[in-house]
């Protein structure tokens, strides 16, 4: 696309559009290769899918074509008796059975095509859910550190959209495939019964179509891949400009002329586009039904000599122009349906190729239980890289987190601090270094025990578009535990009292009778989720971020309250909530670089006690110093 209409925009193509250019430079004998492959592994994906479906869809494909051919055999009986010298009522009398096998073999080949129709239609649904059910199952199985690889987290962007198109698309195009040749070599066996001169008459006459189908979808595919990244922007606006969360600002700031001006100057060059596109199908049709008049002349111009040699009989020559005919739509059918694979192959390979990186990432867990009373957690040395990463997020971190203790994390934004709780939970695996749970290697735990022995009350949470209650119970949604005491440790009840159908509150106003919540809301219910987790280590990553002061102390002395006899990991920049911490650790460029309690920090006149002065005199003087 020319410069001048994207203006340097993002160029990326869409994943549903990835193989266009691919299957543009693909020639028929290439897609043609590739079939036997794409049949193979499509039959075996709904053999394991629905194993009589699969045989039902085949089984009627086949014999449908079977009688296609029948009834042409049938078709000559009759028209030899109607084309008789001299038409009598016993010539017509025998040509009875003749039309009533033809309507027969009529209404059985339409009964066993929409047979396997239906069949194919019963599979679609099917193998759509087998194919998301094995998507989610790996993406939820595979470790947390593959999300922080963008390359990871791009497959599973495109798998994702790949699944609603590839495997049924390929389903289809391999049904069509298929019906296409077994059209065409049953009417070929019925020709070649009645006289195997006709066989080369059928293969002049599929000689146009062909190449004005294949022509024609090569066109096709080129206006797709031409049009991709502006389509793709196209689509990116349109998204912005119906969708809710943007709605605000795009009226703030009266960006309407300006979006809608973008819009629609791309609209119109993939409009220009498309009509250039459609006008070069045309002339590709025109030219095919040009060559194939051609080839039809020769083809009747055979048959009459045929004919006039005494080759053939009238009755045979009028059966082969019907199966002429027929043999040019099987050829269609089976062409696009080559051309339909191979694309949805491709796609589907894609997803193929994701299974198998997924359940290469899939969680190391080892098959010890974790310690049934939460005993000392020791970090010691760990090392941590995400994906891609220039520098280490931790390096040489080593604290120990007693039973029954608060340890307080502190540190600039990127110190490592959240990095590290990740870790403690499970939700990581060191690059090296040990951590330990009552003197047993975290990687020697089941990590999925582990898990429900930590309770995360974090920033960045999910709003679960749920009811409230949902949303409160969702890290325990098994328990019959009430809610009361951990929507008043967490000053939900008050949010809860305010919700027109109180628990039962759809959160999420796109849904009939939901309604969204402010972000100290929200922050509240989430608080209330760490709670209601009930676990034995609670790790608070700045649980607080979106409340007022008031909120804040009351949510502190809430967590303090319920937390009691519970192991607290606490992550902060409000320093002042973590005076009462037994040990405060100090992170700096993924390092410890103090430790202490409070007044033994202070004391000491080092990070935590600059950040911590610096914290108070922005509320005791009126605002930060100046330098």
């Amino acid at each position: 696309m020319a410069d001048d209409v994207l203006d340097g925009l993002e160029l990326n193509e869409q994943s549903w559009w990835a193989h266009d250019a691919e299957v543009t430079a693909s020639g028929l004998f290439t897609m043609l290769r590739r079939l036997p492959a794409l049949v193979r592994d499509m039959l075996a994906l709904t053999w394991r899918t629905s194993r009589l479906d699969t045989l039902v869809m085949v089984g009627c494909a086949l014999i449908s074509e079977i009688f296609t051919a029948l009834g042409l055999l049938a078709t000559t009986d009759v028209l030899a008796q109607l084309f008789s010298a001299v038409p009598t009522t016993e010539s017509m009398v025998a040509a009875v059975p003749g039309v009533a096998a033809v309507v027969g073999a009529a209404v059985l080949r339409s009964a066993f095509s929409e047979a396997g129709t239906w069949a194919r239609n019963r599979l679609d649904p099917l193998l759509t859910q087998a194919v998301h059910t094995r998507l989610v199952e790996l993406t939820t199985a595979v470790e947390l550190a593959a999300f922080d690889d963008p390359d990871f987290h791009d497959q599973v962007e495109r798998a994702g959209m790949l699944s609603y198109r590839g495997p049924s698309m390929l389903l289809w195009a391999v049904v069509q495939t298929l019906s296409g040749f077994i059209g065409l070599l049953a009417v070929s066996g019925a020709l070649g019964v009645l006289h195997p001169i006709l066989l080369p008459l059928i293969l002049l006459s599929a000689v146009p179509s062909t190449w004005a189908s294949v022509r024609s979808a090569r066109v096709g595919y080129r206006a797709t891949a031409g049009i991709a990244a502006a389509h793709r922007r196209q689509s990116v606006l349109q998204d912005l400009m119906t969708d809710r969360r943007a709605a605000a600002e795009i009226r703030s700031y009266t960006m309407r002329p300006y979006l809608l001006a973008q819009f629609g100057r791309i609209y119109r060059w993939v409009t220009a586009y498309e009509l250039r596109s459609v006008r070069k199908q045309q002339l590709t049709g025109l030219w095919g039904d040009a060559f194939g008049g051609l080839a039809s002349g020769v083809v009747y111009a055979a048959l009459a000599a045929l004919l006039w040699t005494g080759e053939v009989r009238l009755a045979v020559a009028a059966t082969a122009v019907l199966a002429i005919q027929r043999a040019g739509s099987a050829t269609s059918q089976a062409l696009y349906g080559v051309n339909r694979a191979y694309e949805a192959g491709l796609y589907y390979e894609d997803f193929v190729r994701f299974c198998a990186e997924a359940e290469a990432r899939a969680e190391v867990s080892g098959g010890t239980a974790p310690p049934s009373d939460l005993d000392r957690i020791m970090v010691d040395g760990v090392d941590f890289s995400y994906p891609g990463a220039n520098e280490p997020a931790l390096t040489g971190v080593s604290i120990r987190i007693e039973p029954g203790e608060i340890v307080a994390l502190v540190g600039e934004n990127g110190s490592g601090k959240t990095t590290l709780s990740k870790i403690i939970a499970g939700l990581y695996l060191p690059t090296s270094g040990d951590i330990t749970w009552g003197g047993v290697d975290q990687r020697a735990i089941d990590r999925d025990a582990l898990r429900e022995r930590v309770a995360v009350i974090a920033q960045d949470f999910n709003h679960w578009p749920f009811t409230a209650g949902q949303n409160i119970a969702i890290g325990r949604h098994d328990s019959a535990e009430p809610l009361g005491p951990v929507l008043a440790a967490s000053g939900a009840d008050k949010v809860v009292d305010r919700l027109p159908y109180g628990l039962d509150t759809m959160l999420d106003p796109s849904y009939k009778g939901g309604t969204e919540l402010s972000g100290g809301q929200w922050q509240r219910v989430a608080v209330a989720r760490g709670l209601y987790r009930d676990a034995p280590l609670l790790i608070c990553d700045e649980p607080t971020a979106s409340l007022d002061a008031r909120s804040e102390h009351a949510i502190f002395e809430g967590i303090r309250r319920h937390a009691v006899q519970r192991t607290v990991l606490m992550i902060t920049h409000r320093l002042a909530s973590v005076r009462w911490a037994t040990r405060i650790y100090v992170l700096e460029n993924g390092k410890i670089a103090e430790e202490g309690d409070h007044a033994s920090l202070m004391a000491r006149g080092g990070i935590y006690a600059e950040m911590f002065t610096l914290q108070a005199r922005a509320y005791t003087e009126g605002g930060y110093p100046s330098k």
